[in-house]
């Protein structure tokens, strides 16, 4: 009777679900998973898909032992080292904004990892080293690599994208590694953190088979507290997994470029994730040409939705998958995009903020970087954070700092330097520059280049040396009055960045990573060398050897001639003594 009592008690305890409060209990959680379709002026398609989940637990206390929708790993991660912020992206590709925009969250190409520790960490760099180390083993990536060569702690840049009491910019962390290579192996981990895994909702469409035969393919996890609810009394804790890859474009004929569902990922859409309490698809139907004819999707939408995103006047068809009659019709979604005609490439919108970056100079022992950033709003001027991180084997020449503008000088109005240290930490540059309005500003920075000891080089020298993109920070002005945002109805990254006021949006870009040739000693000559030792030691040795150790014996001439020779021969034949 009593185990029967205690098992009855048990089975009530666990239909009753999570605790409302912390404690060793969880608090309240939930999960919001979203597609975004946004067909790009160039013609390709970009997919952004967003897991949020948002937990009602003090993590930073360390009493949370039981966890439903929030990965363990990382909140065992967050809570141990003390962790603020934490924002990591693997990226395979580049992000060409001025073919495709701008892109609601971009990347540099590599991996990229910025941290913000709580006040209470005291050693800072020993959090990050065994941060960054665990993350590799979660992610099956290289960020062991990550060390105090290519470590930098921004000033200005990176703020906290979460609640933050103070910007003490000591307790920031911020590195690249450009070389990283992203395929399935950091794919695979990064599904396992979602609830449904890829059994279920829109991470059914996750096959990497199709994802990594793109154009452009990025997953990131973000990290961050939130106020729980409008007075913000309380903190809650966010986790968004995000992933972007943009498709090349299918053309179908007569220069119409129609895309599906199936088409692109090879699977449909049967049904949300269990766990979730929404789950959308947005597809981006705003008009792209000058007709303002909407974009034509089937099936037919649940919804229809407007906003103003990125300064722009944005169109979104929505289905909701947790809508009873989205499915009642057939039992998968497939969602079909036709254009009316085809679209003029001059029709391409330009970004407002966009930049290029490249290596100048010849020869191995100078050369200068360059950076070309874009202003083309037609009357505002507005100012941008540049970041450069630039090696410690590329040494820099503060002195040849130029920014010129309109071919006039441009003197920046905060500069930020930290020169690098041989083998121990690479340069911070930071400036912020004020950009006129339909104007292009070139900065440039001459450079040595170092000659490395023969063990530092990689494998393949020949290949180059990376450089970490350039950070392009800025508060853009919008075009279009900029109304408060529905956080419920539009897409999520529009919550990750908000708005300070209604007449700018702030964008975070990325330029290309740079690839430096550096003196090269040449690898093969040892191989030579090994082969001509050799063979002078085969011979010369050889012959010397035969000389020292071989013992002569003297012959005494024969004597008679042939007939001799020959009789003795027939002799022997007869079994007669030789003569």
């Amino acid at each position: 009777g009593a185990m029967a009592a205690a098992g009855l008690g048990l089975v009530l305890l666990l239909m009753a679900g999570p605790s409302p409060g912390g404690g060793a209990g969880c608090g309240r959680d939930s999960l919001r998973e979203e597609l975004l379709l946004t067909p790009l002026p160039a013609g390709d398609v970009a997919a952004t898909f967003q897991f949020r989940t948002r937990w009602d637990a003090e993590l930073q206390r360390g009493t949370v032992s039981h966890y439903r929708l929030f990965p363990k790993a990382l909140g065992r991660l967050v809570s141990a080292l003390g962790v603020k912020e934490l924002h990591l992206a693997l990226t395979q590709g580049f992000w060409r904004t001025q073919m495709w925009g701008q892109p609601p969250l971009q990347a540099p190409a590599g991996a990229e990892l910025w941290v913000w520790f709580q006040p209470t960490v005291t050693d800072v760099d020993k959090a990050w080293k065994e941060l960054s180390n665990i993350l590799s083993g979660i992610f099956c990536a290289s960020l062991n690599f990550i060390d105090s060569t290519n470590t930098v702690t921004p000033t200005a840049s990176f703020k906290p994208l979460g609640l933050a009491n103070g910007t003490d910019h000591h307790l920031l962390r911020y590195a690249v590694l450009p070389r990283e290579v992203v395929c399935t192996e950091n794919l695979t981990p990064w599904k396992k953190l979602l609830p449904c895994g890829s059994k279920a909702g829109l991470a059914v469409l996750l096959k990497a088979e199709r994802l990594f035969h793109s154009s452009y393919h990025s997953q990131a996890v973000h990290i961050r507290p939130i106020c729980r609810d409008a007075s913000c009394l309380a903190v809650s804790w966010e986790l968004r997994q995000t992933l972007t890859v943009v498709f090349d474009s299918f053309s179908s004929g007569q220069g119409k470029k129609d895309w599906s569902l199936f088409r692109m990922f090879s699977r449909t859409l049967t049904d949300a994730c269990p766990l979730a309490s929404e789950s959308k698809v947005y597809v981006d139907i705003s008009p792209k040409n000058k007709e303002k004819e909407l974009l034509e999707v089937t099936p037919a939408p649940t919804s229809v939705h407007e906003a103003i995103v990125q300064g722009e006047k944005r169109t979104y068809a929505v289905y909701d998958l947790l809508s009873p009659s989205l499915f009642n019709t057939s039992r998968s979604l497939n969602v079909q995009l036709k254009w009316a005609r085809p679209q003029d490439s001059s029709e391409m919108p330009t970004p407002i903020l966009h930049a290029q970056r490249y290596v100048g100079g010849y020869g191995l022992q100078t050369g200068q970087i360059c950076t070309l950033i874009h202003n083309t709003h037609p009357y505002r001027a507005f100012p941008v954070i540049l970041l450069e991180t630039v090696p410690w084997y590329l040494r820099l020449y503060v002195h040849t700092l130029t920014i010129i503008t309109k071919g006039k000088e441009n003197k920046p109005s905060y500069i930020h330097y930290q020169p690098a240290q041989d083998r121990r930490r690479p340069h911070l540059l930071e400036m912020l520059i004020q950009l006129p309005a339909n104007s292009i500003t070139k900065v440039t920075i001459q450079f040595e280049r170092a000659l490395l000891k023969w063990t530092e080089y990689p494998p393949d020298p020949n290949h180059g040396f990376y450089v970490s993109s350039s950070v392009l920070s800025a508060l853009v002005p919008s075009v279009i009055a900029m109304k408060d945002v529905d956080v419920e109805q539009s897409p999520l990254f529009t919550s990750l960045f908000p708005s300070s006021d209604g007449s700018s949006y702030f964008v975070r870009l990325y330029t290309e990573p740079l690839l430096v040739n550096l003196p090269t000693p040449d690898f093969s000559m040892p191989y030579n060398v090994i082969c001509l030792t050799c063979t002078v030691v085969a011979v010369c040795y050889g012959s010397f050897y035969n000389l020292l150790t071989r013992t002569f014996h003297v012959e005494e001439p024969s004597r008679g001639g042939l007939a001799k020779r020959l009789a003795n021969i027939i002799r022997k034949f007869r079994g007669v003594p030789p003569l």
